[in-house]
């Protein structure tokens, strides 16, 4: 399709045809004019009347003061009485200035641009040399009307040609392409080129300025250069006045924001550390491989010479078959060896004496039991459950939280967002639209029918009605009405909407308004050329096409074509080629949360309209309301309940049948353990009940993290304490004349002590954990360490008294669950059983794991997969993706995925200046501003400089500057000022469309240029904070800067302020991070730089995302602090509890540490990210680790042998079977049912680290720490001669011929037994 420029030539031929139109007798000299007067009326403005001749005096006053503002080269001398010679009458100084009136406002911040764009359309109309650079091609007959009614016949000029040299376009182009336009977050070339910022250019300005399109222009202006110029036409090559420099010798030059010629060198942007690399690699990951190739080297090699040098028939770890203990041990104990027996001693006493009450006294000790936890337990009714984000995962003093509370005290709580993007891949029309003499193809969503659709949609939003029933039992209807924001309430009280329909006001009549100029160029105008307009001039208060739409939106304020458009490309801002239109709803929100109900009930019935509508639309609709993630996270926890609870219906299934130990079929009913394993459970579960209602007592909420992780961390625990308890008295024998309750007694002497180095070890980990400022952390910590803790207390207590009365259940051969019902069989318990499992590990699996080449694979391996996921560690990635909280099926999930593909601008940010800061003061301000006049190192400076490099800073735009406009808006320019008052009564402030004769600048013109005095400055904002912009003025502050300026003491001071700008498009968590972090490096580099003025001066930035992103700038360090408070508590309680023994904990601790990396390896494998929840599951970890070690270690530390090879062998026997059954078995029964849950977060963070964490602690609580306890294990415990009493008699004593109490020690110099043909060892 041809161009209007290439048909235009055949249609000026035409023209030419049918009508006489040049003179050829014109004369093109000095002095001369091609036009004067005005002539034809068009919308905005008159044709020049064709003229040949002289050059007339030019008498009209008023004529003369707009002579002298906008063509002071032209009026000479303004005190001379002289009038000047023009081309141009009093009429047309009148057209001249109302064609520059927006120019005006939008680029009078740079002086020299404005001057150099008012020289332009000066010498085209009123100099007197005019016909030297113009010439008429095209004019009509015209009858013009004179004043006096005489009718007069002349010609309408309708095109000329204007000849101008490019260095003097350029130079104007130059001097202006960089002015901003503070309230439209843009540049203000774009308000008067018809095209975004990015791709004009000094021709196609010139050509939208001289085209009638443009609504201003009232004839087609044909421009000619240098190069194309015939005479007699010589170009017009006025000087220049460049950006950097004043008008006058006493000006200041433009701004650096207006000018970037005036501005210093830009600092370099930060570039991002290296990465440390060695030989091209990750430097972590060869030192870590080197490492781990020379501990292997050297392991292997050790193991090797020893094995050669080693006499295997003599050679012992603590000495030969034939040696006396007293020489194993030549030298005398120390003390810390005689303190670690002291504590082993009273350990064992205690607990055998203690589990002796608890069992001959079970009744009592279960009714205090359960008394205990009902009164605990009746706390729940207290309980509040906290589901607020803001309060889960943001610390009350942290920063971000105290900076959000300052926000919403000074300036209301950020807007509650309703929003819909549509999407028509149905329609792929293209519509033709004059584009700069061209055309443009616009995308599917700008067909008419999606936009009437889009219209008829909106609307329908706008018409909801949702019920709603007070607490008084009253009923009403809530429409968006009733709740959204109205920024210019009571002048306008329509809602705050952002879509391309308001550009339309909402009116389907403006939608379809068409207009048709009959001229010569015979244009159609029609709804797309009013969207092109107004995508690029949005804070235009008219459109310049004939259409005289406004591009305000219904609600009084501009609508940014970034928030109303999606999909285009964001560089060339090519806003027709867009893939999506939003619509946007603002919502009011209320720091009271029962003050949001209202919003809250009309949201609910919005969700259920848009699901509706979505259904059965031939348009593509993606939707979200503010209360949307919150519903859809209760639905999600609503359907995981189930899986849940199959979860752990299995684990209370398992563990009920496990616990028995059935040698018959005759016994089933009799040896099985369903009642103790379910009262186990049952322990349990009233566990946590107490710990919650504990902390309910004490008024720390509850939050869905505890509801769902506490349980099944306790329930590893305790199942892992229930099985080595109970299997420890399976295998045991009573001894002759020895009591029930004795022999329970004695066996909870030999458990006790493991049960408590456990139990101490995860509660002190994460009571130690408590101490992290993260709530969500900090109160599951809390809780998880007193629900440990109870649950140990109860399990030495209440389940021991169980055992006690379900061993005499079983002695009496009475049916498990039906304990009434005796069977006539009078069976024993097998002496020699002990379990088919316990039989598997001692005569299988422990021999096998020990053999010498399996010994040397298990270590190289273990450390390998170590140091692998040593090299992952770092790579773990921060955040969480919001979309994994979603079910799969939230129709929020889709939403998520449009405003990734389809946003076109990121979250706004406001940068705060806290109260206190003084404005009125000339140095307080040119600290604050960004045009002339103000420092280098302003507020509004630095973020412009921010937004010059995007990719870094996540700024996207120029900061919206109040006090920039409110000093465009005080200036005293033009004949109808922004600011006027009253001149009959000053107090009142007179709007700029008032036609009221009283009313008078607020300011001298003599002030022109100049800011208000500190009085001023206080007597006129709220004046401008109370301005509706309009086509009169369009630098009204009450659409954009109502709520940026706290007024106080009766409007005579100036509180908290903010500049409000928007962050680029953020895709992911880790953009959210890097924009909150590099704002608040600018906002400290402004603060700096104001205390260097104002010393209490603050700043800080603000977004709507950052309370819940602050956690991800610290979560590392939390990680790393938590982690090792953990280690250390364990550490310390292992230390203790295992008789002062060093190596013993070192040991536990390694292991511990190990089944962590490997964890946090298997979390960049799985894809799983650090944040608060995998940090819960982390420290849970730490917990469940303990379990999986402790009571190896403590077996192997209290058994003596001729080697370490022998004692990690039994240890393994011992405590192997135990751990497999107990832990590990029961939580792959729970683990594995979370794979099914409909909840992308359970499976992520729940079932791949619970999983990671069963398995991780299973082979190396069962595989790796006998191996290394082979290697390195701590020497056994020994007799300390002078104790009041020895601790292996009171070890012995728990001993008989099947079972030895894997913590008793030889104490006579009796030779160290070796293994008997059976396998089992006698001493232990």
């Amino acid at each position: 399709m041809a161009t209007i420029l290439q048909i235009f030539p055949i249609a000026v031929t035409i023209i030419l045809c049918f009508t006489s139109l040049i003179d050829g007798s014109k004369r093109h000299e000095p002095g001369y004019c091609v036009t004067r007067g005005a002539c034809k009326k068009k919308v905005f403005s008159s044709q020049p009347c064709d003229y040949n001749g002289r050059a007339q005096h030019l008498t009209d006053a008023t004529a003369l003061e707009s002579l002298a503002d906008l063509c002071p080269s032209l009026r000479g001398n303004t005190s001379s009485p002289d009038y000047p010679l023009t081309c141009c009458d009093a009429d047309q100084m009148k057209d001249l200035v109302f064609s520059l009136k927006v120019p005006r406002q939008f680029l009078s911040r740079c002086p020299s641009c404005f001057r150099n764009l008012a020289e332009l359309y000066c010498t085209q109309l009123c100099s007197p040399n005019q016909s030297v650079h113009l010439d008429v091609m095209v004019s009509t007959p015209y009858n013009k009307t004179l004043s006096n009614g005489t009718i007069v016949e002349t010609k309408s000029v309708d095109i000329v040609t204007y000849a101008v040299d490019e260095s003097f376009s350029s130079g104007m182009y130059d001097s202006c392409k960089n002015v901003q336009n503070p309230g439209g977050n843009g540049k203000a070339i774009s308000m008067v080129c018809g095209l975004p910022a990015s791709e004009c250019t000094p021709e196609a300005w010139l050509k939208y300025m001289g085209s009638p399109s443009n609504g201003y222009a009232p004839i087609q202006i044909i421009w000619t250069n240098s190069s194309t110029t015939e005479p007699p036409l010589v170009v017009m090559n006025s000087s220049i006045t460049p950006c950097s420099q004043g008008l006058t010798n006493d000006s200041q030059p433009c701004a650096c924001q207006d000018c970037p010629t005036t501005c210093p060198p830009l600092p370099p942007v930060p570039t991002p550390t290296p990465p440390f690399t060695l030989i091209g690699y990750p430097g972590e990951m060869v030192i870590i491989v080197v490492i781990f190739c020379l501990f292997a080297l050297t392991f292997i090699t050790t193991v090797i010479c020893t094995a050669c040098l080693k006499d295997p028939m003599t050679s012992r770890d603590y000495g030969a078959a034939s040696l006396s203990k007293s020489e194993i041990y030549p030298n005398p104990p120390s003390v810390l060896e005689r303190l670690g027996y002291q504590v082993n001693a009273s350990l064992v006493r205690w607990f055998t004496a203690w589990g002796g009450v608890c069992a001959r006294y079970p009744y009592t000790v279960l009714t205090v039991g359960v008394l205990a936890i009902v009164v605990a337990s009746a706390g729940i009714s207290l309980a509040s459950v906290t589901t607020d984000p803001v309060a889960l995962w943001s610390a009350p003093n942290s920063e971000a939280r105290t900076e959000k509370d300052y926000f919403d005290e000074h300036f209301g709580p950020f807007y509650r967002t309703e929003q819909v993007i549509i999407r028509a891949p149905l329609y792929n029309s293209s519509i033709w639209t004059r584009d700069q003499g061209g055309f443009t193809n616009f995308s599917g969503v700008f067909d008419f029918q999606v936009l009437q659709m889009a219209l008829e949609l909106q609307t329908a939003i706008v018409n909801l009605k949702a019920p709603l029933t007070f607490a008084n039992g009253t009923e009403t209807n809530v429409t968006l009405q009733d709740i959204c924001t109205k920024p210019l309430d009571p002048l306008n009280s329509n809602c705050l909407i952002q879509s391309v329909v308001e550009y339309f006001q909402d009116s389907l009549d403006n939608l379809n308004k068409t207009y048709y100029d009959d001229d010569i160029m015979q244009i159609t105008y029609k709804y797309y050329d009013h969207i092109t307009y107004c995508s690029r001039t949005p804070t235009a208060p008219n459109d310049t096409t004939p259409l005289g739409l406004s591009c305000l939106a219904k609600w009084g304020g501009p609508v940014f074509p970034f928030t109303a458009f999606g999909g285009y490309n964001l560089t060339a801002k090519d806003y027709e080629s867009s893939d999506a239109i939003i619509l946007t709803f603002l919502v009011n929100n209320h720091v009271n949360a029962t003050d949001n109900r209202a919003a809250e009930a009309w949201e609910a019935e919005f969700i259920h309209f848009m699901k509706d509508y979505a259904s059965r639309s031939n348009l593509t609709l993606s939707f979200s309301s503010e209360r949307s993630v919150e519903d859809e996270l209760d639905r999600e926890s609503e359907s995981d309940v189930y899986t849940i609870l199959i979860s752990y219906m299995l684990m209370f299934v398992y563990v009920a049948l496990a616990l028995g130990q059935t040698t018959t079929l005759k016994r089933l009913f009799i040896d099985s353990k369903v009642t103790l394993g379910l009262s186990g459970v049952v322990i349990v579960l009233g566990s946590v009940s107490s710990s919650i209602g504990f902390f309910s007592y004490c008024g720390v909420p509850l939050t869905l993290i505890i509801l769902e992780v506490v349980p099944f961390l306790v329930l590893a625990v305790g199942v892992d304490n229930i099985f080595i308890l109970v299997q420890a008295y399976q295998r045991d024998e009573r001894r002759v004349d020895e009591l029930r309750n004795e022999q329970i007694g004695r066996v909870f002497g030999s458990v006790g002590p493991s049960m408590l180095l456990t139990s101490l070890s995860e509660s002190g980990a994460f009571f130690l954990g408590a101490m992290t400022p993260m709530p969500a952390v900090q109160v599951f910590s809390l809780y998880a360490g007193l629900a440990v803790l109870i649950d140990f207390l109860l399990q030495v207590t209440c389940f021991v008294s169980l055992l006690a009365l379900d061993s005499a259940r079983q002695e009496r051969n009475a049916v498990d669950v039906l304990c009434c019902l005796r069977l006539p069989e009078r069976g024993r318990k097998l002496d020699e059983e002990k379990g088919r499992l316990y039989s598997l590990v001692k005569h299988c699996y422990a021999p096998l794991l020990m053999n010498d080449f399996v010994r040397v694979v298990v270590i190289v391996v273990f450390t390998g997969w170590l140091a692998a996921c040593g090299c992952f560690t770092s790579k773990i990635s921060v955040g969480l993706d919001q979309s994994l909280s979603m079910p799969r099926d939230s129709y929020v999930l889709d939403y998520f995925g449009a405003i990734q593909r389809y946003l076109s601008v990121g979250p706004p940010v406001y940068f705060v200046v806290k109260d206190g800061y003084d404005y009125t003061s000339p140095g307080g301000a040119d600290m604050m501003c960004g045009s002339r006049g103000c420092k280098e190192n302003s507020l509004d400076y630095q973020l412009y400089q921010a937004q010059l490099t995007p990719a870094y800073s996540h700024i996207a735009h120029p900061a919206s500057s109040w006090i920039d406009d409110y000093f465009d808006w005080s200036d005293p320019v033009g004949q109808v000022p922004c600011c006027r008052i009253n001149s009959t009564d000053p107090s009142l402030f007179c709007p700029a469309t008032s036609a009221s004769k009283d009313c008078v600048s607020c300011r001298n013109a003599s002030e022109a240029g100049t800011r208000p005095t500190p009085r001023e400055f206080m007597r006129f904002l709220p004046w401008f904070l109370e301005d509706v912009p309009n086509d009169q003025c369009a630098k009204g502050g009450h659409a954009a800067y109502g709520s940026a300026v706290n007024l106080l003491r009766n409007n005579t001071a100036i509180g908290a302020t903010y500049f409000m700008t928007y962050h680029t498009v953020l895709r992911d968590s880790q953009d959210y991070i890097n924009a909150l972090k590099h704002s608040r490096e600018i906002a400290d580099n402004i603060t700096r730089s104001l205390q260097l003025v104002q010393p209490k001066a603050s700043v800080f930035p603000y977004s709507i995302f950052y309370v819940y992103y602050d956690q991800y700038l610290t979560v590392v360090n939390e990680t790393i602090y938590s982690l090792s408070v953990a280690l250390i508590a364990i550490f310390v309680v292992s230390f203790l509890l295992l008789g002062l023994d060093l190596g013993s904990a070192l040991v536990t601790v390694v292991t511990v540490s190990m089944i962590l990396v490997n964890l946090l390896g298997l979390m960049y494998l799985w894809e799983i990210s650090l944040n608060a929840v995998s940090l819960v599951n982390l420290i849970m970890c730490v917990g469940i680790g303990v379990e999986f070690c402790s009571h190896t270690v403590r077996a192997f530390a209290l058994c003596p042998g001729p080697n370490r090879v022998v004692r990690a062998r039994h240890a393994l026997a011992e405590m192997g079977s135990s751990v497999l059954s107990g832990i590990s078995l029961t939580k792959v029964c729970g683990v594995a049912v979370l794979a099914f849950s409909k909840s992308q977060l359970f499976q992520v963070f729940y079932f791949r680290m619970y999983l990671g964490i069963v398995l991780f602690g299973a082979a190396h609580g069962l595989i790796f720490l006998p191996v290394l306890l082979s290697y390195v294990g701590p020497a056994p415990k020994r007799f300390i001669p002078g104790s009041r009493k020895r601790l292996d008699s009171l070890i012995a004593n728990t001993s008989t011929s099947s079972h030895r109490g894997y913590g008793s020690i030889q104490n006579s110099d009796a030779p160290v037994r070796e293994l008997d043909d059976s396998g089992s060892m006698g001493p232990c």
